[in-house]
């Protein structure tokens, strides 16, 4: 027989177990429920996720040591990482997810380390650069200069090439302005010629 059920969470901020639910929606990737809650006691506001269980997955560590997936180790090597960066706790976020769901798609039983931070690496690359190299030289534990600046050399290159492109660009919109302004110059000069 079905019927209604309340289930009752923590307040993280005065330990009651008397809320209510006030938003829910489903995450972006679609994977989990997001809830937002208030405390019907301290009336503060905080917000739960609700995910499918899944069959564990391992994660094999680099000395053949296996352990838990667990999310939220992706999230404290990306605060690290992240530390004193422009990087907002929803990036943060949808980092974690995608890295996650990279990994539950790919992964049935055990996963390496290795995979894990690759793509961990792979998203810091696109979200922030600081961040990105923070991450490499905790991760890849380069054992002197000459292999951080290997690491380094790829995007040190593509960091030139975005500058000089832009560079060309402004150039080239500075040389339009320049046409179009001798254009309207020459057609007033002509105009009042005539």
């Amino acid at each position: 027989m079905g019927g209604v059920f309340f289930i009752l969470m923590r307040c993280p901020y005065c330990k009651t177990d008397q809320d209510r639910v006030i938003d829910s929606r489903a995450s972006a990737d679609g994977f989990a429920i997001r809830r937002r809650r208030e405390c019907l006691q301290c009336e503060r506001r905080y917000t739960t996720y609700e995910r499918a269980e899944s069959a564990p997955i391992r994660v094999v560590k680099k000395g053949g040591d296996r352990a838990a997936f667990d999310r939220q180790n992706i999230r404290s090597g990306l605060l690290r990482a992240c530390e004193k960066r422009p990087v907002s706790s929803e990036q943060l976020d949808a980092v974690v997810e995608r890295v996650e769901r990279k990994c539950l798609e790919a992964f049935d039983k055990e996963i390496p380390t290795r995979i894990i931070g690759n793509l961990i690496m792979e998203e810091l690359k696109q979200l922030d650069q600081v961040a990105y190299v923070r991450f490499a030289s905790v991760y890849r534990d380069f054992q002197d200069v000459t292999e951080f600046m290997q690491a380094l050399t790829p995007m040190l290159r593509q960091a030139q090439d975005s500058r000089r492109d832009k560079r060309e660009d402004g150039l080239q919109q500075n040389r339009s302005r320049g046409e179009g302004a001798a254009d309207a110059e020459n057609s007033e000069v002509s105009g009042q010629e005539t």
